[in-house]
C-alpha cells in the first residue's frame, strides 16, 4: 500500500520501511520547540526526569513571544525560568527580546526547519512548517519535556485528505482566504487527526507566505498537520535561509486518502470568519454592515513581509477611521527592519496605525490590544473563539491583511475594492 507525504516522513524517522494509518510509532525528532507560556511547564517536567542535559542543545528551541516584552510579573517570571534553563543547558537557539520573533515566523526565517524534518512544538500552530514539506505538529508540554530529554515522540500515524489546487488567485486574494474557505467548507473538525496534504498545479502560483498561512491554520480544521508538496519555490526558500540539506518526500501514486477535494484558486473570494469559529465563514459580498473598533494585522499567520506590503499598499495615502484602533505587528525583527527600510513603517504611522515589536500579544488576549465589552475587531490572526482577545462579549472577525487594512480605513468590514 502506498504512503502519503506525511506517512513517508514518519516512516523514515521511525526507521521503518512503511507505516499505515492508525499505527503507533516512536519517531526521532529534528526539532523540539517551546515558548514562554508552554516551556515552563515542560521545564518542570524535564527536571523530574533526572536528565543532566537535553538530547541535543542545537535541536531544542525556545522563543519568548507570547507575553514578551513581559506584560507583568508573572510573565517576567515565566521568561526568566526559560532564560535560566537555556543558559544552564547551553541551548543554542534561545530567542529573547531583541532577537525573538513570533515563533512560527521566526523558525523558517532562521532556517531551523527544512523539508523532510519532524518537528514538535508545545504550541498548536507548530503545524506551520508543513509549508516547507516538513511534518510538524503541536504537542503538550509533557511531550515537549520528553522530546527535550530523549529526542523522540510517539505518534499515531494519521490518515490524510488530499487537496488538489488548480488555477491562480485573483488580486488581493491570499492564502488566508483559501484556508478560511477550506475550513468553512469542511468544518473545524473536518480534518480531525488527519493530514491536510496540498498538491496540484495551483501550488506553484502560491507564495511561501501563502503556504505558511495555510498550513498554520490546518489545526483550525482539527488536522494533525498540514503539508505542501515540495517544489522549486520551496527549495529556493530553504536554500536562502538554511545551510542544512532538505529531504524531499513525495506521496506514492497509490497513496490512500480518506478524501480528495479540488479547490479552484481563481474562484476564491475575500473570506471572513465570523464569531465564534474559524469555520463560520462568509465571502465579502455576504458580510453586510459590520462596524468595527479595532484591527490587528500580524501574528504567526499573517505577520510576514508580504502581509506588511499588502497592508501598506492599501493604507498608503489614506487615514484609518478615527474610531478604529489599528495595530500592526511585524512577526520578526527582520520583518520589522524590512518595513523600516522599505518605508512601510512610515506609511503605517502616517495612516494613524501603531507599529509594535514582534509579539503574539493580542492574538491570545494577552496584551497589546485587548477588547472591551461588546467591541468588534478584524484580525489577521487564526482563532476567534469566545473571549479569545478580551471580554467574552467581544467579537473577532478573521480576515486577510488586505481586508483588515481596508476595513481599518472604512470603519467597517470591506474589501480593498470597496474603498473610494
Amino acid at each position: 500500500m502506498g504512503m502519503t507525504m506525511t506517512q513517508k516522513i514518519l516512516a523514515a524517522h521511525a526507521g521503518l520501511d512503511s507505516v499505515e494509518a492508525g499505527q503507533l510509532i516512536l519517531v526521532n525528532l529534528d526539532r523540539v520547540l517551546g515558548n514562554d507560556i508552554t516551556s515552563p511547564v515542560a521545564i518542570r517536567e524535564f527536571n523530574k526526569l533526572n536528565k543532566d542535559n537535553v538530547f541535543d542543545k542545537d535541536k531544542v528551541t525556545m522563543v519568548m513571544d507570547h507575553f514578551a516584552p513581559n506584560k507583568d510579573i508573572k510573565a517576567a517570571t515565566q521568561c526568566k525560568m526559560c532564560r535560566d534553563f537555556c543558559g544552564e543547558k547551553e541551548i543554542t537557539h534561545f530567542y529573547d527580546v531583541g532577537q525573538m520573533g513570533i515563533e512560527h515566523a521566526l523558525l523558517p526565517e532562521k532556517g531551523l526547519v527544512v523539508s523532510g524534518d519532524v518537528v514538535i512544538g508545545a504550541d498548536s500552530h507548530t503545524c506551520t512548517y508543513g509549508a516547507l514539506g516538513a511534518f510538524s505538529t503541536g504537542v503538550g508540554s509533557t511531550d515537549m519535556a520528553c522530546g527535550m530529554a530523549i529526542g523522540k515522540a510517539w505518534f499515531k500515524v494519521p490518515s490524510a485528505i488530499k487537496f488538489v489546487l488548480k488555477g491562480k488567485l485573483n488580486p488581493y486574494i491570499s492564502g488566508k482566504d483559501v484556508i478560511l474557505h477550506i475550513i468553512g467548507k469542511i468544518g473545524v473538525d473536518g480534518a480531525l487527526y488527519r493530514s491536510m496534504e496540498f498538491t496540484g498545479e495551483g501550488v506553484a502560483s502560491l507564495s511561501m507566505s501563502d503556504r505558511l498561512t495555510m498550513t498554520n491554520m490546518a489545526i483550525e480544521a482539527g488536522a494533525k498537520n498540514g503539508i505542501f508538496e515540495v517544489d522549486d519555490q520551496t527549495l529556493a526558500f530553504v536554500a536562502e535561509h538554511s545551510d542544512r540539506k532538505p529531504v524531499v518526500y513525495k506521496a506514492d501514486e497509490d497513496a490512500v486518502y480518506d478524501e480528495v477535494i479540488e479547490i479552484d484558486l481563481s474562484e476564491i473570494k475575500s473570506t471572513v470568519a465570523f464569531p465564534h469559529l474559524p469555520g463560520n465563514t462568509r465571502t465579502i459580498d455576504e458580510v453586510g454592515d459590520v462596524k468595527i473598533d479595532q484591527v490587528v494585522i500580524g501574528s504567526c499567520t499573517n505577520g510576514r513581509i508580504d502581509d506588511m506590503r499588502v497592508a501598506a499598499e492599501i493604507l498608503k495615502g489614506r487615514k484609518v477611521n478615527p474610531n478604529v484602533r489599528t495595530i500592526i505587528i511585524p512577526a520578526t525583527q527582520d520583518v520589522y527592519l524590512q518595513c523600516i527600510e522599505e518605508g512601510l513603517t512610515k506609511i503605517f504611522i502616517q495612516a494613524g496605525a501603531i507599529v509594535s515589536t514582534p509579539t503574539c500579544g493580542p492574538c491570545l488576549g494577552g496584551h497589546m490590544g485587548i477588547l472591551a465589552h461588546g467591541e468588534k475587531a478584524v484580525s489577521t490572526t487564526n482563532r476567534n473563539f469566545v473571549g479569545r482577545m478580551g471580554h467574552i462579549t467581544s467579537e473577532i472577525y478573521l480576515a486577510s491583511p488586505a481586508v483588515a487594512a481596508a476595513s481599518a480605513v472604512a470603519g467597517y468590514i470591506c474589501a480593498p475594492d470597496d474603498l473610494k
